[in-house]
């Protein structure tokens, strides 16, 4: 810390960090495989257009196998994860460009295993495994027909290239995680259907299997009110998978003789996360017993053979066994997302960087570990909701004696998620230049267990909205911000949080909405299939709650709206279509109030372009600091903005 640090009026802060900062060199790691003593990861490159490339470490030498115009990504259920895996050296992978799944043997070119649609990536594929033996690639496959719903369906792609593609389940509205035994015998797979979604009801079904043909069903599981997720098997053939029938999702091996689920590994934390990505997995079992990840407020801890062990990643994805030890994405508030192994010993663990993020463009006296806070809320005060504060830090300067930091509340997306527990250099862009932060848990999040996930049931746009208000005054009342000058941004779901907050209440000087909900009524009839029956849950079934879906819905209280809002939106987007964001901006525009408009070419739900991440942010701070009155110091590009 600088002893003397100059005194400068928050939001005014000269900082290093700027918007190209969080872009320029940075790789996005979130999905990691085993095979042998082969280390790989999918790597992501917002640099070049936001692609996703698959890596390989042996013998300690890192290579790009993927071809170089590769863009590994699958649109399932839009929200994609799962689009590869690896088996005794093959690569299968799906490109978004096509949606048609490949294999690739490294040093040769790709084969293809599916054949071209008939209409544009309308056969999209993910979340697969290879049979033992090779033979067969069995996976998810999502069609896109003359129909009014996509058909989601477990296959088995032949993979000599034939085109082969055999339909082996189709009896639910959603199927995921298609895990083969290792002796290739049984498989197990989850389903769900309409209004669930994966994180309400699953059901867990195991199978015999033949090659490709499955036999008959071995154990069933699923009552209709406990959500199972992440099964996989062990190399002795046990099966586990995490449930959270015990209200936190934990660890259970599955009885396959009765079907009975045993606690292995158990407490008052989450192993598993929602699932709005395939081939999410949180455990592995080790030499030394099994490894799992507990999700706590303040971050991830490990769990190994009943000892919890602190590390530095505080946010721990894509867990796999490797011979001695485990290999995961990990990421902490001290450095971005890396490619981590730790060999485990009955003494401890040794954690090894297999594939580093960049150099961190920042020094360490603007990394900042939050502070985990609980305040209460709701219309009573008698709930309780969580966040992460952020106070502002930057070594060079401090604010006024006299003067409190604007705050920004940042709502999640989901709105079934939380706040990251890693460091986000798009915070400290805004904390390195005297602006607070506050990334709130509203109810309804995850890492709470299963009470607070479902206290937002027929609450959305209500006690999120009352979790954001009173994370403000929370930290207003207890003297850490100016409650004058409170701002508030969210995307998606976060976004409709962003626009109940500025139509309901007055606590809010400015918001930024990035591709939010604006009109639920348009959102419940023209989204994609996945998330098409979401809101019968969090607001009612449609359309006999019609009239809660427009009491609800901010269009319709474009009259209570009176704080400048700045509003981001992709053209691309499926899941939140323009026409949500361009209702409400038309509608501020009638009535007067500031608003400005960016709409993004290309892109869909969410920013993967480096250059328009950095128009984005640059966007808001400008915007920000107009309505609010504080002068950046960052040379920012000038935006439009309707008054």
């Amino acid at each position: 810390m600088n002893p003397d640090p100059d005194v400068t009026p928050f939001g005014a802060w000269p900082s290093p960090i700027s918007a190209a900062t969080l872009v320029s060199g940075a790789i996005g790691i979130s999905e990691t495989c085993v095979d042998g003593e082969d280390i790989w990861w999918a790597e992501a490159r917002p640099d070049e257009g936001g692609r996703t490339a698959v890596m390989r470490a042996r013998d300690g030498q890192i290579e790009e196998i993927t071809p170089a115009d590769a863009y590994v990504r699958t649109l399932v259920h839009e929200y994609g994860g799962g689009a590869w895996w690896v088996q005794s050296g093959s690569l299968f992978y799906v490109d978004v460009s096509d949606q048609r799944l490949r294999k690739l043997e490294p040093g040769t070119e790709p084969v293809f295993l599916t054949a071209g649609p008939e209409s544009e990536r309308s056969l999209r594929y993910a979340d697969g495994r290879a049979t033992p033996d090779g033979r067969w690639f069995i996976c998810v496959r999502e069609c896109h027909g003359s129909g009014a719903e996509a058909a989601n369906e477990l296959v088995a792609v032949a993979t000599d290239g034939s085109h082969e593609v055999d339909v082996m389940w189709s009896e639910a509205d959603f199927v995921s995680s298609p895990r083969v035994s290792p002796d290739g015998s049984l498989i197990v797979w989850l389903s769900w259907d309409h209004p669930n979604m994966p994180w309400d009801a699953t059901t867990l079904h195991v199978h015999d299997l033949d090659g490709a043909s499955l036999g008959a069903a071995v154990v069933t599981i699923g009552n209709g009110t406990e959500s199972w997720v992440e099964p996989g098997w062990a190399p002795d053939g046990r099966l586990f998978a995490c449930s959270d029938r015990d209200e936190w999702w934990n660890l259970y091996e599955i009885d396959l003789a009765n079907g009975t689920p045993t606690p292995v590994v158990a407490g008052s934390f989450e192993i598993a996360t929602p699932s709005w990505v395939f081939g999410m997995q949180r455990w592995a079992p080790t030499d030394v017993g099994m490894a799992a990840v507990a999700g706590l407020a303040t971050g991830d801890e490990l769990i190994l053979d009943g000892r919890t062990i602190a590390l530095a990643d505080t946010s721990i994805s894509s867990m796999h066994p490797v011979p001695g030890g485990v290999v995961y994405a990990g990421s902490g508030f001290g450095h971005e997302s890396q490619v981590v192994r730790l060999d485990a010993t009955q003494h401890g663990v040794g954690r090894e960087v297999v594939r580093a993020g960049r150099e961190l463009p920042v020094e360490p006296g603007y990394l900042i570990a939050p502070e985990a806070i609980s305040y209460p809320t709701g219309a009573d005060g008698a709930a309780i909701a969580h966040g992460l504060y952020y106070p502002p830090t930057n070594p060079d300067h401090v604010g006024p004696e006299d003067e409190r930091p604007p705050l920004l509340v940042l709502a999640h997306g989901g709105p079934t998620g939380q706040a990251r527990r890693q460091l986000q250099l798009g915070i400290l862009y805004w904390t390195s230049r005297g602006i607070a932060v506050v990334d709130v848990d509203y109810r309804g999040s995850t890492g709470y267990g299963r009470t607070y996930r479902r206290a937002l049931d027929a609450q959305w746009g209500i006690a999120d909205v009352e979790d954001c208000v009173g994370a403000a005054r929370y930290l207003a009342d207890r003297g850490d911000v100016d409650g004058d000058r409170l701002m508030i941004r969210g995307g998606s779901a976060g976004g409709f949080t962003v626009l109940s907050a500025l139509a309901h209440h007055d606590v809010f000087a400015v918001g930024a909405s990035r591709y939010g909900v604006a009109d639920l009524e348009a959102l419940a009839t023209d989204t994609h299939k996945f998330e098409s029956r979401y809101l019968d849950t969090l607001i009612g079934p449609w359309p006999a709650a019609k009239e809660t879906y427009d009491e609800r819905s901010p269009v319709h209280h474009v009259d209570q709206f009176d704080a400048p809002m700045i509003v981001l939106q992709g053209d691309e987007d499926a899941i939140v279509p323009p026409n949500q964001s361009e209702l409400i901006v038309d509608a501020l525009k009638k009535k007067g109030v500031p608003v400005s408009y960016l709409l993004f070419e290309g892109e869909q739900h969410g920013f993967r372009k480096s250059e328009n991440v950095i128009r984005a942010l640059e966007a808001e701070l400008a915007f920000f600091g107009e309505m609010l009155g504080f002068l950046p110091a960052d040379d920012l590009p000038a935006i439009e903005i309707i008054r």
